[in-house]
């Protein structure tokens, strides 16, 4: 059994400098009472992964304005003008990947594998600073897997022992995330008793979470 603690004791242990992957896409599935803590905490020089940094001033975007954040690997900043004039200014390191690219690349840390093989980016810049592999006669691009040292990941339900199941946008990036992160915390609308979750819905496995967060 895990005993759920607050936004506030999970962000706590985190340090300055930082990797956090964060799950969800824009405003949908986003661990919304995590990012906020992690807001009030004032923690710096942060890397940031996920899919996007939402909007100026809210999420993940507001981490952004507060200027909290010194990198972003992220395969969507256009909705967010603070991270657009970051890159611009050199302000912050912002690398963008292509959204299959990388979710797979979590995807391949959290299975257990050596990487992935794309051809999305070949004929371009993206091309000169990636390793690009021939095989068979067709080239390939290299993405390593991705990992971080945090995970915050957002599910519908999750029951004592941290197995989560998902529903409708909660399922982008926020399963993989859970399996690739060094340490993860789950956020949920409801926190049910074991049982509750039927194995089919069982998208994340308990063994997975290190820790789930107390409903407010």
């Amino acid at each position: 059994m895990k005993h759920p603690i607050s936004p506030e004791e999970a962000v706590a242990g985190i340090p300055d400098g930082a990797s956090i992957m964060i799950g969800g896409f824009l405003r949908c599935g986003r661990p919304q009472r995590l990012i906020e803590a992690l807001l009030a905490s004032g923690k710096k020089n942060l890397t940031i992964i996920s899919n996007d940094t939402g909007f100026a001033g809210e999420g993940i975007g507001a981490l952004i304005s507060s200027g909290q954040v010194a990198r972003v690997v992220a395969s969507h900043i256009g909705t967010n003008p603070d991270t657009q004039k970051g890159l611009i200014e050199k302000t912050m390191q912002v690398d963008l990947v292509p959204q299959g690219t990388l979710v797979e690349q979590i995807r391949a840390k959290g299975h257990g594998l050596g990487g992935v093989l794309t051809k999305t980016g070949l004929g371009t810049i993206v091309a000169d600073e990636a390793e690009v592999l021939t095989l068979n006669g067709e080239q390939w691009l290299y993405a390593p897997p991705l990992t971080a040292d945090f995970g915050f990941v957002y599910a519908d339900r999750a029951d004592m022992v941290g197995n989560l199941a998902y529903t409708l946008t909660e399922l982008n990036f926020n399963p993989a995330i859970a399996m690739a992160a060094d340490t993860v915390f789950a956020e949920a609308r409801v926190i049910v008793p074991v049982g509750a979750i039927t194995p089919d819905d069982v998208r994340t496995p308990g063994i997975v979470i290190d820790h789930l967060i107390a409903r407010a």
